[in-house]
């Protein structure tokens, strides 16, 4: 700040905003500016592109993790053998009470 007393404008400014429709701009300029904006949105789609793989195999693995834990965990559940086996005692015990025995 104690280099800018007296003078109006800083000396040689680094990056104003442009708006293309505006301001008088050549053929090179206009040029140079989409080069730049399509160098930029590649790099940031890059950046996005991973983002999304490494959240999509996040899912998946969520996804497949829970689908295999759910076939292991029916797989080892033995209710319906149980419940088939106590229908079974059952009707035994209810057939053999009847005077035809």
């Amino acid at each position: 700040m104690a280099d800018q007393e007296g003078k109006g404008k800083p000396e040689g400014e680094f990056a104003r905003r442009i708006d293309p429709t505006k301001d008088n701009l050549t053929r090179e300029q206009l040029q140079f500016i989409r080069q730049a904006e399509l160098a930029n949105w590649k790099k940031k789609s890059q950046k996005l592109r991973t983002r999304n793989v490494i959240t999509g195999l996040a899912i998946g693995a969520l996804v497949m993790g829970i689908y295999g834990y759910t076939f292991f965990s029916v797989s080892q559940e033995r209710i319906m053998d149980e419940i088939d086996e106590e229908a079974k005692v059952s009707a035994r015990i209810r057939n053999s009470k009847t005077g035809a025995n």
